[in-house]
C-alpha cells in the first residue's frame, strides 16, 4: 500500500504571517504522525519564507517516521542537509518569486551539478530523490546519475482543465512509474494532489509514497489536522 508523507510547510506559513510562535510545525508533525502519516516533508527554502532552520533541527529530533527535506541543490543547503541528516532529501527547482514549486527539476540540463549533489548527500548516509516531470528522458537521466528515488511532479495532472487532458497526464504518470520501476528507482509523487484527484493516481499502483501538503493543511483549518490526515490516509489506502 502506498504511504502518505505530510508536508507541513503551510503550518509554518501561517506562523510566519504574524512573526510569532504559533502554530508550531513541530507539533503539527507529531499530530500528523499520530493520525497515520508515514512521513513528514518540509521545504527549507533559501529565503526561509516558511520553514526555519530551527524547525528542521527540532523535527530531526522528534519525527518518529521519516523526515524528507525538500531543497535546492545549493552549497548552503547541501551543507545543512549533511549536518542534520534527514532520512531523505528531495532536490527541487527553486525560484524566489514563485508561490510554490513550478515544474520539475531539469535533470538533463543540470546533470553534472546534480550528480555531485547526489553523491555528497549519499556519502552522508542520506537517500536522494529528484522531483521531476513525468518525462522519459528525465527519468533515464535521474537513474544514470545515481538517484535513489524520483518524485513525479503531478501538477499538470492536477491542473488539467478537462477530462481528456487529465487522462493524458495520468497516462504519462503511469508510464513514468513503469519505467522508473523497471530501472530500479523508487517512485514517489506529489504536487497539487487533493481529496478528489488522489484516488485516480493512487489507483495506478507502483507509487511508494505521496507527498501532500496544501490540501491537507487547508482541510485541517476546517476539520482539524488529525481528521484531515486520517481522511487522506483512507483515500490512498482504499484507492
Amino acid at each position: 500500500m502506498a504511504k502518505l508523507g505530510v508536508n507541513i510547510d503551510h503550518v509554518a506559513t501561517i506562523r510566519q504571517a504574524r512573526g510569532g510562535a504559533e502554530p508550531d510545525p513541530v507539533a503539527a508533525a507529531a499530530i500528523a504522525e499520530l493520525a497515520g502519516a508515514d512521513g513528514i516533508t518540509i521545504h527549507l527554502r533559501e529565503d526561509r519564507r516558511h520553514i526555519q532552520d530551527r524547525d528542521l533541527k527540532l523535527l530531526r529530533q522528534t519525527v518518529k517516521t521519516k523526515l524528507n527535506l525538500e531543497m535546492a541543490a545549493t552549497d548552503e543547503m547541501l551543507a545543512i542537509a549533511v549536518a542534520v541528516k534527514p532520512d531523505m532529501c528531495t532536490l527541487v527547482p527553486e525560484k524566489r518569486q514563485e508561490l510554490t514549486t513550478e515544474g520539475g527539476l531539469d535533470v538533463r540540463v543540470h546533470a553534472q551539478s546534480i550528480e555531485k549533489a547526489i553523491a555528497r548527500l549519499q556519502d552522508g548516509g542520506i537517500h536522494v530523490s529528484l522531483f521531476i516531470d513525468p518525462d522519459t528522458d528525465q527519468i533515464k537521466t535521474a537513474n544514470r546519475i545515481g538517484a535513489d528515488y524520483i518524485e513525479i511532479h503531478t501538477g499538470s495532472f492536477a491542473e488539467a482543465s478537462d477530462w481528456k487532458s487529465e487522462e493524458q497526464e495520468l497516462i504519462k504518470i503511469e508510464n513514468s512509474v513503469k519505467l522508473a520501476t523497471k530501472l530500479g528507482l523508487g517512485v514517489n509523487a506529489g504536487h497539487g494532489l487533493n481529496y478528489t484527484n488522489i484516488k485516480k493516481v493512487a489507483a495506478l499502483g507502483g507509487i511508494e509514497e505521496f507527498n501532500i501538503g496544501h490540501s491537507i493543511i487547508s482541510r485541517a483549518v476546517l476539520v482539524g489536522l488529525d481528521r484531515a490526515v486520517r481522511d487522506m490516509v483512507d483515500l490512498i489506502k482504499y484507492a
